[in-house]
């Protein structure tokens, strides 16, 4: 199996509707809380414009996180970025990518619970894949720029949510993700840190700590 290989952290590639994707594999941790387990989360970058890629610090922390609690990990550059081929494409081609990375997961490992995260532009990839994927159990947005791209259905999402915000971001409307947050019609939770900006300097080490709370509970509540 193509994913036991990668266990090291080592760059591999994945088919992509524009070309191949390169992504990376974390194994779960066996003494994580929730492991033994079948989660898998799929891992989204931030604006492929503007430097995101997979090794942005949040998604890094993002992946110690799920990988630390005992699930494991894919985290890929979306088309045009690092080694992944392609063109940027507004966010819809990038939805392609994400259902591709997902496709090839229940390819290799048909018995996972797939879970999805991403971090600002990529928030809004995970949410839309999350209506066009079968059975995704929980979908982690951070830092969400909720007023640029789409994000729920008729203010509802298929799983349960976790929306993580700053305050003091510079990037996004905190006050409107607060109040979309509060308008959704289906289960939702929401992280504040009152001096965070968009890329959590200084805070990672903590948002790792209250998510390593905030996730098992919330999994717990949906299975």
């Amino acid at each position: 199996m193509i994913l036991m290989k990668k266990e090291d952290g080592s760059s591999f590639e994945i088919a992509g509707p524009a070309g191949a994707l390169e992504a990376r594999f974390a194994a779960a941790k066996a003494d994580g809380v929730l492991a033994p387990s079948q989660y898998l989360v799929i891992i989204c970058h931030p604006h492929p414009l503007h430097g995101g890629t997979m090794d942005n610090k949040v998604v890094t922390t993002l992946m110690r996180t799920y990988r630390d609690l005992g699930v494991s990990v894919i985290s890929f550059n979306f088309r045009g970025v690092g080694a992944s081929e392609g063109e940027y494409d507004h966010a819809v081609g990038e939805v392609d990518d994400l259902l591709a990375v997902a496709s090839w997961i229940r390819a290799e490992l048909p018995q996972s619970k797939l879970l999805l995260a991403g971090f600002s532009f990529g928030s809004s990839v995970a949410a839309q894949a999350c209506y066009r994927l079968k059975d995704v159990r929980h979908l982690l947005l951070v830092a969400p720029p909720v007023e640029r791209y789409p994000y729920d259905q008729a203010g509802r999402f298929p799983c349960s949510v976790c929306v993580v915000q700053g305050d003091k971001d510079e990037r996004v409307n905190a006050s409107g993700v607060y109040t979309w947050v509060e308008a959704l019609d289906s289960p939702a939770e929401l992280v504040r840190y009152p001096d965070a900006g968009h890329f959590f300097h200084g805070g990672l080490s903590q948002m790792k700590k209250d998510l390593s709370d905030i996730l098992p509970r919330q999994l717990n509540q949906s299975a």
